[in-house]
């Protein structure tokens, strides 16, 4: 039997038993209340050896042998929820993610560690300057938690229809540039608002706003820190022949990305030339850099 959903269910029945208040409290007497005759018992009633059935309270029958019973149940337990048990998942609490805002500048009389502070960082450069080792080696060796967005991985998700831009920058590959960047962005705002750090790399061009540094400010936020990673052009075309796959570019593309990635200079964002430096003497100059950073975010 179907019963509506927020309306008491009825007792369970039990022999003896009626839904009434006598029934659910049995023997239980108010004194100087009076009692109402017994119901008709047969010719057996009007026999002299039976009591007076208005005087004493007639006890209920006792249970069947073996039959324990559950006493009253309250109808609201009939609808109460357990509580989660502790193993239960999905009951962590995740703020929203947010534009990320310029970090506050220390006092002046503490020295900013970086290496201690949530941030986001993005750092640019060319095929074969090493953005993407030095970004996991720097997030490896924080003291906070720290993770790497390689705009590059991300690009790469798409398998069947992947539009590579060395096959010609169009329309598809535009496309697929700016929802992957997007996708990085998002990330790196969920990351930073559930205390994260993100360090974010990609070959931001100065003189290209399709693939400039406006995106990334509208998807991360202000408070995301640009810094420029260019080494000389022998060290990047040394490092590009060391690739495979559709990462390695021809030399004409790298040098013509290297000389285009030339415009940064004058542009006011830090830039560091690790051409005689290897991944962990990068990122401590990295983090020498993002420490001044800190002190006087760059006008960008």
């Amino acid at each position: 039997m179907q019963h509506a959903v927020g309306s008491p269910l009825p007792p369970p029945h039990q022999p003896g038993h009626g839904w009434s208040p006598a029934a659910q409290h049995p023997g239980q007497h108010h004194p100087g209340a009076p009692q109402g005759p017994a119901p008709h018992q047969g010719p057996a009633s009007h026999q002299g050896s039976a009591p007076h059935q208005g005087s004493v309270p007639v006890p209920p029958p006792p249970p069947a042998p073996g039959f324990t019973s559950p006493g009253p149940v309250p109808a609201a337990s009939q609808h109460v929820q357990a509580p989660p048990t502790p193993d239960t998942t999905g009951h962590v609490p995740l703020p929203p993610g947010c534009p990320v805002a310029m970090p506050s500048t220390p006092p002046a009389t503490a020295a900013p560690d970086p290496s201690a502070t949530t941030l986001a960082v993005l750092l640019i450069g060319p095929a074969g300057a090493g953005k993407t080792s030095v970004a996991k080696y720097w997030a490896d060796h924080r003291r906070v938690p720290t993770a790497h967005i390689s705009l590059d991985d991300v690009r790469e998700w798409v398998r069947s229809g992947f539009a590579d831009p060395q096959s010609g920058w169009n329309d598809n590959s535009e496309a697929q540039y700016r929802l992957a960047r997007r996708t990085c962005g998002f990330a790196a705002r969920n990351y930073l608002a559930n205390g994260i750090s993100c360090i974010l790399d990609d070959a931001v061009f100065p003189d290209r706003p399709v693939v400039g540094l406006g995106g990334w400010k509208r998807h991360v936020g202000p408070g995301l820190l640009p810094v420029v990673l260019l080494p000389g052009l022998e060290i990047v075309l040394e490092r590009n022949a060391e690739r495979t796959g559709n990462r390695r570019l021809t030399d004409e593309e790298v040098a013509r990305i290297h000389g285009r990635m030339a415009g940064w200079y004058g542009s006011g964002l830090p830039i560091i030339d690790n051409s005689q430096l290897d991944v962990p003497q990068t990122a401590q100059v990295l983090d020498d850099v993002l420490a001044r950073s800190i002190a006087s975010p760059p006008k960008w």
